[in-house]
């Protein structure tokens, strides 16, 4: 049965549930509303602080209204010494979703989380779509996003040299840049139940040459250039949805352990794909205090030494 972009899209991100029958196939509205209800809950693990978050909204970072982001600022940044950026990187979405990622409640949680935390946090558009990733355009898009925001760094209170990219589902990819060719100021890397190795990904296949997706591949990156490759978070999620994803995870983890990458894994046993906002658990929040407090240690940490 043919599925439509909404259902496709849900199914991409693990935002629906479990498979119905085709005789039960919800009517588009339902999906919508399904889609909605699901990027919108709120995070299993909050901070005290959330509620006075400065956020500066809608920056245009290039020429393109669509290319915004979100900015959100710890209390009294301005005042205090500069904090670290963490940076969320989206996955595909499909061009009639009618609410862009930064605007879902999810990365608004993110967002606050991660600002209470001490951090200056970055939530933004992108152009990696679904089912066609346009994944050239949006790695493009994440390096405008850096050089925006590290030339604007200081009137977000930020540190313009102490930076971690933190990806989400599709979003995994693009993190295979800044394996290859490392940047001192991206001190680390971050990816919570992200696709680390597409290169067996069938509708990746369809869109990308066989050299792009090996480009595109965090585990092809780290197999060809372990000593650059950052530290770097893994969270695997059990119950992942998305068939195949945790496949490449594993093959992703496999190169990395071989090669002595420096990695840290936290698995959530039955954790679904987005299960900061749906496992309502002691495991989902030990995993997203571990995820700030490794973010927190290697934005500290000074290039070379690690």
């Amino acid at each position: 049965m043919r599925m439509t972009r909404f259902a496709a899209l849900a199914a991409l991100a693990a935002l629906t549930a479990t498979a119905t029958p085709a005789r039960e196939q919800p009517s588009q509205r339902d999906q919508a509303r399904a889609f909605a209800d699901a990027v919108n809950r709120q995070l299993v693990y909050h901070v005290p602080g959330e509620g006075k978050v400065r956020v500066r909204r809608d920056i245009v970072y290039r020429a393109d209204p669509e290319a915004s982001a979100d900015v959100y600022e710890p209390e009294g940044s301005a005042k205090a010494a500069r904090a670290p950026i963490v940076v969320f990187i989206h996955g595909g979405v499909g061009a009639d979703i009618p609410v862009r990622p930064k605007d879902w409640g999810i990365y608004q949680g993110w967002g606050r989380l991660m600002a209470a935390s001490g951090f200056v946090a970055v939530a933004f558009n992108h152009r990696l779509g679904y089912p066609e990733p346009f994944m050239t355009e949006a790695a493009d898009d994440v390096e405008r996003l850096l050089t925006y925001v590290r030339r604007h760094a200081a009137e977000f209170g930020a540190d313009p040299d102490r930076i971690c990219l933190a990806s989400y589902s599709a979003g995994g990819p693009l993190l295979s840049a800044y394996i290859r060719e490392p940047r001192p100021y991206v001190r680390c890397l971050a990816a919570f139940y992200s696709m680390l190795d597409i290169r067996d990904s069938e509708i990746h296949r369809r869109f990308m040459k066989p050299e792009q997706l090996a480009m595109f591949s965090p585990a092809a990156q780290v197999e060809e250039h372990p000593a650059a490759a950052p530290p770097m978070f893994v969270m695997r999620a059990g119950h992942d949805q998305i068939p195949g994803l945790n496949t490449w995870m594993e093959k992703f983890l496999d190169v990395a352990i071989r090669k002595n990458a420096p990695l840290t894994l936290m698995i959530h046993p039955t954790g679904a794909h987005g299960f900061e906002n749906t496992n309502d658990d002691d495991r989902s929040r030990e995993i997203l205090k571990a995820a700030i407090e490794f973010m927190r240690t290697h934005v500290e940490t000074p290039p070379g030494t690690r």
